[in-house]
C-alpha cells in the first residue's frame, strides 16, 4: 500500500531523473506518510526496479526509473 503511495508522490513531483533526485526525507513530506513506511516501500520499489537509490555524501538520493 506505501509502496504504491511513495511511487505516485514521486512521479506527480516528477522525481524522474538522476537530475531530480531528493532523500528520503523529502518523499516523507510528499507522501504524508511514516518515515519508516516510505523507507520500507522505497526498498521494495527498488527491488521490483522502479525506484534507483544513489548513495551521497549526506543522504541518499532516490529517482523513479522511466518505463
Amino acid at each position: 500500500m506505501y509502496a504504491e503511495k511513495v511511487y505516485n508522490a514521486m512521479k506527480q513531483a516528477g522525481i524522474d531523473s538522476e537530475e531530480k533526485m531528493v532523500n528520503a526525507d523529502r518523499i516523507v513530506g510528499l507522501a504524508k506518510a511514516p518515515k519508516n513506511f516510505v523507507l520500507r516501500a522505497l526498498d521494495e520499489l527498488q527491488s521490483k526496479g522502479h525506484v534507483k537509490r544513489k548513495a551521497r555524501e549526506k543522504a541518499a538520493g532516490y529517482y523513479l526509473i522511466p518505463k
